[in-house]
């Protein structure tokens, strides 16, 4: 009796430790020539979460970085274009979805990476830290391309060497992945090294989030 009472109190240790911190999920996905990040709503946690309240009813956020002027400019053509290429104000577009990552873009298109609490966590205070606040309150910018987008105004510079691709590759590495960010500028370079991560991860029990 004795026996069997530790062996199951064995079980139960190996089953909490296992299960510790490891709850969350990040989604990246292709949209052209750049990538964004995407959070469940429901795993937002302050101050972060304070970008939903301008998005009410969204299931999942996504968070893609970009060139303030060229973003707001209602002609894209080549002035615009190489201006963005020098340091300049940075922009944080907000898109709101109320169906699955995969529905929204496609599912070729999204790559879902697995994350512990503390990784969610580190992700999700480098987003924060994009945003610019000012000390106060966390306020719309602008109103975004599409319904269900908002626009904030970011706290870093975005240029040809910290390009929208550029601050998901730091995202990701902020959160503990193992990926490497030099040299990144193009949505095809960051995705093939998202791709890799993916591979190495084990797939989710059944059940369990993708």
């Amino acid at each position: 009796m004795r026996g069997t009472f530790r062996k199951l109190l064995a079980l139960l240790i190996i089953w909490a430790v296992s299960g510790v911190g490891v709850a969350s999920t990040v989604f990246v996905a292709r949209r052209g020539w750049h990538v964004d990040v995407g959070i469940d709503a429901t795993e937002l946690a302050p101050p972060l979460a304070s970008a939903a309240a301008a998005l009410p009813g969204a299931k999942y956020l996504f968070f893609g970085f970009g060139d303030r002027h060229y973003l707001l400019a209602k002609t894209h053509n080549a002035p615009v274009l190489l201006a963005a290429l020098w340091p300049g104000a940075g922009m944080v577009l907000v898109t709101a979805l109320s169906t699955s990552p995969e529905a929204a873009f496609g599912g070729d298109q999204v790559i879902s990476l697995n994350l512990s609490a503390e990784q969610m966590q580190a992700l999700q205070s480098f987003i924060w830290n994009t945003l610019d606040t000012r000390g106060g309150p966390l306020t719309v910018y602008a109103p975004g391309p599409y319904p269900g987008s908002v626009y904030f105004a970011a706290s870093t510079k975005y240029s040809a060497l910290r390009t929208c691709n550029t601050w998901v590759a730091q995202a990701l590495r902020t959160s503990g992945l193992r990926i490497r960010t030099g040299g990144v500028v193009f949505a095809g370079q960051v995705w093939s090294r998202v791709r890799r991560i993916k591979r190495t991860q084990p797939a989710p029990a059944a059940g369990e989030l993708p």
